[in-house]
């Protein structure tokens, strides 16, 4: 089967968030299983250059139609991690030429624009894949293109498409100019209800709403989320148009690429164990103290990795430090906002006040290699959100044998099991579940925790290494998008 994956991130090359991760690690298992997959992104400035392979122009003079005239890119090629990608530069626009991946005033047009040029690139170079799997809000529209644009609508007739969501709170939406520059055009049957139309805003559109009424299949990150958007408040005002579409809607679990994230062979961690040598663990954290300038401490060390954005309860966050540093433990973090200047600031004031403790260390801005390093080495890891649709953070942490305290939100429900009250089998219990929002909640998970590494420092060992042995790699879901992939080949179920 040939897929062409079009996303807004794939890591390492373009990453600033999990999505990234899951588009890596997807194509990865889909071509493991025999399959061809290519991915289409933007060329980025601030991508990590260093982790493409072969970098070189691949298609000249893509002339991508643009309100009353053409933009002129050039398609580059190389491989990510293993992965075929293929990169689309837009000249003299300046979309993809700035400090960051998202958070501008123009993002609504910027990915509109992407679509449009994906497709474009698709008809152009001459691609026919089986399968055209689009991620999240960024490439909403390229479902509408697909089946609406006359041009592409010709060229790959009864196109088959896939398209996932990961966060249904940044849905894209924008105005009506938005179709003109698409050269989509006719608003008011684009603007309809039951197409692009955003229901809460008037002559708005929303390209995520479009990506669901448009695709063969809809999914979202996980089988719990998959409720909580349909039934809940977990879809932002999208729960109408998803029951509408639930025939073709459902939730797979996202996995991890454990070959990325591998304990007994990741270059970036100096240590490497397994669950069977899960001692050396203890050497992992002694690298990560050195590394962060953190003392020696017979205390845990407790961990945050993620953006620092408010749907991560960074409230929360900030609550678990004191409280970790009150009760003998040390805490790291590694974070950085891409639309709360806010919580940026909160954050650097915080890193100022707490420069010169030797248990606590804050990382202001992502770096990939830190990140492996402080899985490696932390003993927990908090991740209290207030909505997570799948929650990538405390599975890599598992396979880090670091052991996960979560809010119970999200895919979060179907992977972390408390240890003290889940009905789980003794053998499945994972990690420490907490509910409700407010500091005694988060409390009353840590507190567990921090009480278990402490005093019975043998039984967390063995949680630890109940988390290691848990499998949440990518064969799984892997296969279950290879079900939904023959499905929509046989003509159904959209």
């Amino acid at each position: 089967m040939y897929v062409v994956m079009v996303a807004p991130e794939c890591a390492p090359a373009a990453k600033a968030g999990g999505l990234g991760e899951v588009v890596s690690g997807l194509s990865r298992e889909l071509e493991i299983s025999g399959n061809k997959v290519e991915i289409v992104l933007p060329k980025y400035a601030n991508m990590r250059y260093s982790d493409i392979w072969g970098l070189a122009p691949s298609y000249h003079d893509l002339r991508v139609p643009w309100y009353d005239g053409t933009i002129t890119c050039t398609v580059w090629s190389g491989q990510a991690s293993g992965r075929k990608c293929f990169f689309i530069e837009p000249h003299g626009a300046g979309f993809f030429t700035r400090e960051r991946m998202y958070g501008y005033h123009d993002d609504a047009e910027r990915f509109a624009f992407f679509s449009t040029a994906a497709v474009e690139f698709l008809v152009k170079a001459g691609k026919r894949p089986d399968i055209v799997h689009c991620h999240d809000w960024q490439t909403g529209l390229v479902p509408v293109l697909l089946r609406e644009q006359p041009a592409a609508a010709a060229a790959l007739p009864d196109q088959k498409i896939c398209y996932t969501i990961h966060n249904f709170r940044h849905q894209g939406s924008g105005d009506e100019w938005v179709l003109w520059g698409t050269h989509l055009g006719r608003t008011d049957y684009f603007l309809d209800a039951d197409r692009l139309g955003d229901d809460f805003r008037h002559r708005g559109l929303n390209p995520m709403k479009g990506g669901i009424v448009y695709a063969d299949y809809v999914t979202t990150v996980s089988p719990n989320h998959a409720d909580e958007a349909m039934y809940g408040d977990g879809g932002f005002g999208l729960g109408r148009t998803l029951k509408e579409h639930q025939a073709k809607f459902r939730g797979v679990l996202n996995g991890v690429d454990y070959e990325a994230w591998n304990p007994q062979t990741d270059p970036f961690v100096g240590v490497h164990f397994s669950v069977a040598t899960i001692e050396r663990k203890q050497r992992a954290k002694q690298a990560l103290r050195e590394r962060f300038w953190l003392r020696h401490s017979p205390g845990p060390v407790v961990a945050y990795v993620g953006r620092l954005d408010d749907q991560k309860g960074m409230h929360l966050v900030h609550h678990a430090l004191f409280y970790t540093l009150a009760r003998g433990g040390q805490f790291v973090l590694i974070g950085d906002s891409h639309y709360d200047d806010g919580i940026n600031t909160h954050f650097r004031h915080l890193k100022g006040y707490l420069n010169e403790n030797p248990d606590c260390h804050l990382e202001l801005g992502y770096q990939e290699e830190l990140a492996h390093l402080i899985y490696a080495g932390a003993d927990v890891l908090v991740v209290p959100s207030m909505f997570e649709p799948c929650g990538l953070a405390p599975l890599i942490a598992m396979r880090y044998g670091t052991v996960p305290v979560v809010r119970a939100t999200g895919g979060m429900i179907d992977t972390v099991f408390d240890r003290d009250h889940s009905r789980r089998p003794r053998p499945e219990r994972n990690g420490y579940v907490f509910h409700h929002t407010d500091n005694e909640a988060i409390e009353s998970a840590l507190g567990r925790a921090l009480r278990l590494a402490t005093t019975k420092p043998r039984e967390f060992r063995e949680l630890s290494a109940a988390c290691m042995r848990a499998d949440y790699s990518w064969a799984g879901p892997g296969a279950e998008y290879l079900d939904i992939y023959a499905t929509i080949r046989k003509g159904g179920p959209a």
